[in-house]
């Protein structure tokens, strides 16, 4: 009899995201190949992590990552990263994994903790020769002045918390009158803000993601929001409309697919990413917005969206993610 590799799958979280971390899990669960992977799902809180099933929930011992279940004891041979925010998303998880030689369908540490901050990501992105807006990197120990914001950037800009995700936090401003507000709901969700410069023009995400064959971008998917821009409501309440794959001339789908690739091997990112870009028609150049190591799966996501287009299942595109990290084990 073949013995099946044994995945943890970790949900939850430590931030504001855990609600969408949840909605995630309900579809990967749907879509997780049982006969291939013996899977345990890993509820990871503040207050504990824990393995619950029928009979109750179990602790994991963190000194080595595994759990006592009826008095055996079980490790992992791979785990399948679906929280998003803190600490699945900045790198802590995956520090953690790495300390135990377990691997995983995420990005690296260095990766997703450089990723996970905004400012730092476009900073490399534009190192690199990709097209950023220009912003401002703020602290809540040495805040800025709106009138010094406002000589240095030219308006309408958008104010969002540095670090995390799901578009928590964030707002678009006009008007320099209206700054206060803006960093004061940021700065309530993080130390740091990103303060940056709108870029015009159409909003595009791409999936990319690594397996054993290499690198693959998924169809692009355009983003139409009836708000002001992509914000949570607009994200998870049904307020936008998002076409996959994206109707747009041959040459714009080829920019933009060529520059998620470059993204995704500048950032040597792995698994699953979600790309976001404007493309801006005048200039013709995709304007790289952030990168999510760990994008949503929920039934409203949109990577779920481009697995399908491309001819995939979700259980076969899942398997190849987990079978990708199964393949580092012990490397």
């Amino acid at each position: 009899m073949t013995v099946k590799p044994v995945i943890a799958f970790v949900t939850g979280g430590y931030s504001a995201e855990s609600v969408i971390s949840y909605k995630s899990a309900v579809t990967i669960e749907n879509n997780l190949d049982t006969d291939k992977f013996d899977v345990y799902k890993i509820d990871v809180r503040p207050e504990g992590w824990v393995y619950q099933y029928e009979n109750g929930k179990i602790q994991v011992d963190r000194d080595d990552f595994s759990i006592l279940l009826t008095g055996k004891k079980i490790w992992f041979d791979a785990v399948l990263i679906g929280i998003h925010g803190t600490p699945g998303e900045d790198g802590k998880l995956q520090g953690y994994f790495d300390m135990h030689n377990i691997p995983y369908t995420s990005c690296d540490a260095a990766t997703s903790a450089l990723t996970f901050n905004k400012r730092y990501t476009v900073a490399v992105a534009a190192f690199a020769g990709i097209k950023t807006a220009k912003s401002l990197h703020l602290f809540s120990d040495a805040k800025m002045d709106s009138e010094e914001i406002a000589r240095q950037l030219t308006f309408p800009v958008f104010v969002k918390p540095n670090n995390g995700g799901s578009s928590i936090g964030m707002s678009k401003v006009s008007h320099v009158k209206e700054l206060p507000a803006a960093l004061d709901k940021a700065f309530h969700e993080d130390t740091q803000v990103l303060v940056e410069e709108f870029i015009s023009g159409r909003e595009f995400t791409v999936g990319v993601y690594r397996n054993t064959k290499g690198i693959t971008v998924l169809p692009i998917t355009e983003v139409i929001t009836g708000n002001d821009f992509f914000d949570y409501e607009a994200k998870y309440q049904g307020k936008s409309k998002e076409i996959t794959p994206a109707q747009i001339p041959t040459e714009m789908e080829e920019k933009i697919k060529t520059t998620a690739r470059k993204v995704f091997q500048v950032f040597n990112c792995r698994g699953v990413v979600r790309i976001d870009f404007i493309y801006n028609e005048e200039s013709q150049q995709p304007y790289l917005l952030e990168i999510n190591t760990v994008p949503g799966q929920s039934e409203a996501s949109i990577i779920p969206q481009q697995v399908r287009a491309m001819g995939l299942t979700l259980r076969e595109f899942y398997s190849s993610l987990i079978e990708d990290a199964l393949s580092r084990k012990h490397k």
